[in-house]
């Protein structure tokens, strides 16, 4: 491509750019408000206004290759020329919108303003006759792929899972887990504004129903004390180091047991109907705070929520 061709070629392209960047945008706003104020009506009544106008600026922006781009040589064939540059823009600025739908990083409002243009641009490269020209076109549409499809939903996933993990630990003096009893496993947490709740229950269809709370809490009382007036079939007593042992007798004969103990600046409870005090000892002995590997896999398979 001789000098003169080339700076024809490069003018083209940034016509089609500038066009493509300043109408485009516009267009999609005005129907995006013509569909939610004014319906049906409203949104033919701007395509039928923009889509000609689009296509009027397209193919005033193909005169400076009448000469080189075959498709371009006669008022006809230019408005054939920007109706097929339209349809395959729209094309990559609507996929563009899909990546941004999905939380791809698309840079600033001004930046994504002026990449709306470059689908119509890489469009308009393509009939342009000359190898390098459709070769680079061809390398930003594989770029953009890659980037669309892969990296930027990538690194998306990352910074969302960064964000659940800064959300979920607020209040990490309450993040506490304590190692799942035999034959159990974590069902369900929930991270609260003043607590941490944990649900173990069995880790398969075998294992022995059952059923064991964890809660992590701020204290409630400055010294461990039994509630007054005491509660009806609930016994209560204090351990020698300050832990609360309650015991409810319950309607079938059974019992729930529940204990509290202070965990460095928490309090925490321990309760269930069906493991011993025994294994609620070990449960509480085996506190430890929430490390990201187990905060990660939490919010990987959806076991942990954000409560009130």
């Amino acid at each position: 491509m001789t000098s003169s061709r080339g700076k024809r070629t490069a003018s083209h392209l940034l016509l089609v750019w500038a066009v493509a960047a300043g109408v485009m945008p516009v267009l999609g706003f005005a129907l995006v408000m013509g569909a939610w104020g004014g319906g049906p009506g409203t949104v033919a009544l701007v395509l039928a206004l923009g889509l000609p106008l689009a296509v009027a600026l397209l193919t005033a922006a193909a005169l400076p290759v009448r000469t080189v781009v075959p498709l371009c040589d006669t008022l006809p064939r230019r408005l054939g020329w920007a109706v097929l540059v339209l349809v395959l823009g729209t094309a990559g600025a609507l996929a563009g919108v899909a990546a941004y739908a999905e939380n791809v990083d698309l840079g600033s409002a001004g930046t994504r303003i002026a990449l709306t243009g470059l689908p119509y641009a890489v469009a308009a490269a393509l009939f342009v006759p000359d190898r390098w020209v459709r070769s680079g076109a061809l390398a930003v549409v594989a770029a953009a792929v890659a980037y669309g499809g892969f990296i930027g939903p990538a690194h998306a996933r990352q910074d969302q899972e960064q964000a659940d993990v800064a959300r979920y630990r607020q209040h990490p003096e309450l993040l506490h887990l304590g190692a799942p009893p035999p034959g159990m496993e974590v069902a369900r947490a929930t991270v609260g504004a003043a607590s941490f709740g944990v649900d173990y229950r069995p880790a398969g269809p075998g294992e022995v129903p059952g059923y064991v709370g964890l809660t992590v809490r701020h204290p409630l009382t400055p010294a461990p004390r039994c509630p007054e007036p005491a509660e009806q079939d609930v016994t209560c007593a204090v351990g020698a180091r300050g832990e609360l042992r309650f015991v409810r007798a319950l309607p079938d004969g059974g019992r729930s047991v529940t204990l509290v103990r202070r965990h460095l600046d928490a309090e925490v409870e321990v309760s269930s109907q069906s493991l011993d005090e025994a294994g609620l000892r070990s449960l509480l002995n085996s506190l430890h705070p929430l490390s990201d590997a187990e905060l990660e896999r939490l919010i990987r398979d959806a076991r942990i929520t954000l409560g009130q």
